[in-house]
């Protein structure tokens, strides 16, 4: 099949067809900075090792291991790390397509764990999932029709009437649009699809019941790239209209800073740092995450980058090592000189302030300064985002009636203080400074952090 994904004068991302159910006032989302609707507490979820000629339990992978976090109504909570952290396991075990092994969660209070028949039934409606492959999650002996309409057959009954073949194909019409496919394909089969089309529709599967929370599990990962950006636009503008919220799990560093609110790193089933997008892409205080971002491309040719390539390879998550998970990797743990808390306590996943919390004992030792030095390309953000404010505000400031405006005389710069051009001022040439060459622990190439599409 053709990459594709012609959008059609039927339906568009941005206007909603007329009779959905569940659609919210364009002018806002629902979001709300203090509701929480997703309270994870504690969550673990191990996989037995079974061997031997009676298949005994000979040991157990540990894909989540203790994992806390909120998720606000109404937000995007993106999800990043390397492949097998345990992203894709924490999401289903949130929303209960795999039991969890311990801890709680609780959706908007009621413990989704003990939750059984009618009442589960109930709760599973409110909570859907977006698959990673639009192809092997949509079943290929079905039309269209059926596979969005199989959720609403097996939530029907006497009130919403979706038992009838016809409101519910009604239905899956008038999400069809949502999405931006025609009505009409709702006769059509998955394989008659190009890939972008398939990925929709698993979008208007997920929105037909009305949820409040979906777990978007690398949604555009097997997109191409021009595919990609379609589908994200339309979960954001989705996201809007319905009032929705988002477990945005992903590789890709650039689409998680985009679409999120806030942002959780993992590691080998661990969560070791929490935070805003803006203050956790700025002001990274975890070596893993910081080690992430070096591994970001970027387009500006003035940046001169220095990869950061950890050392050693990924522990098993069967066999984790002792005290903090990323110790035998850890490129601030040498520069500290080895100290031996790393190897023996597990690091407190605690509030360094602002709502930044990071499972690091050493987070103080990591300034800005830093993180500059490691990765140059957010230094230059910065400083281009004070320039633009900076822009901005002369932009917007009385000028006298004889003077022609700022933006239309762009040979005059921005005044700024001899302090802060000192402080801020980039080289002529308008290069950064390149990194030092204090060498950087770690040689093995193979040992990159895997972020897909950042690499």
């Amino acid at each position: 099949m053709s990459s594709v994904d012609p959008m059609t004068p039927a339906g568009t991302a941005s206007e909603a067809p007329a009779g959905i159910p569940g659609a919210v006032p364009a002018s806002g989302n629902g979001h709300s900075d203090d509701e929480i609707l997703v309270d994870i507490r504690h969550l673990k979820k191990y996989f037995p090792i079974q061997g031997g000629l009676l298949r005994r339990r000979i040991g157990q992978v540990y894909a989540v291991d203790d994992v806390s976090l909120e998720i606000r109504r109404g937000e995007t909570l993106g999800l990043v790390g390397e492949s097998g952290c345990g992203k894709t396991t924490l999401g289903r075990t949130v929303i209960r397509l795999l039991p969890a092994t311990d801890g709680q969660v609780l959706f908007e209070g009621k413990d989704v764990a003990s939750l059984e028949g009618r009442a589960l039934k109930k709760m599973r409606r409110r909570m859907q999932i977006i698959f990673q492959d639009p192809v092997s999650s949509l079943n290929p002996r079905m039309p269209v029709s059926d596979i969005i309409g199989e959720g609403l057959l097996a939530q029907a009954d006497h009130q919403n009437g979706w038992g009838k073949r016809s409101v519910r194909d009604k239905r899956v019409g008038d999400y069809l649009e949502s999405v931006g496919l025609r009505r009409e394909y709702s006769r059509r089969y998955p394989h008659e699809f190009s890939g972008g089309q398939r990925q929709r529709i698993g979008i208007a599967r997920a929105l037909a019941l009305e949820p409040d929370f979906i777990v978007c599990d690398e949604p555009v990962s097997a997109l191409d790239v021009s595919i990609q950006s379609q589908i994200i636009n339309l979960l954001v503008d989705l996201r809007e209209r319905f009032g929705l919220t988002y477990l945005f799990v992903a590789h890709n560093l650039s689409v998680i800073e985009y679409i999120s609110d806030r942002v959780g790193v993992m590691y080998l089933g661990k969560l070791v740092e929490l935070a805003d997008v803006e203050e956790l892409y700025r002001h990274p205080r975890h070596p893993y995450t910081i080690a992430l971002l070096s591994a970001v491309p970027h387009p500006d040719p003035r940046i001169r980058k220095k990869r950061l390539v950890l050392a050693g390879d990924v522990p098993s998550p069967a066999n984790p090592p002792s005290g903090c998970r990323f110790h035998t990797r850890c490129w601030l743990r040498e520069r500290l000189g080895n100290p031996e808390n790393c190897e023996t306590i597990d690091p407190e996943f605690r509030d360094i302030g602002n709502g930044h919390r990071v499972a690091c004992h050493w987070a103080e030792q990591i300034t800005d300064a830093g993180v500059a030095e490691l990765v140059p390309h957010l230094a230059l953000a910065r400083e281009l985002r004070r320039q633009e404010a900076l822009a901005a505000a002369s932009a917007v400031a009385p000028q006298p009636a004889q003077e022609a405006p700022v933006s239309a005389r762009p040979e005059e710069k921005v005044a700024v203080t001899a302090s802060q051009e000192a402080a801020t001022q980039l080289p002529e040439d308008g290069s950064v400074p390149p990194a030092s060459e204090e060498p950087v622990p770690a040689s093995d190439e193979s040992a990159r952090p895997m972020a897909e599409g950042s690499s």
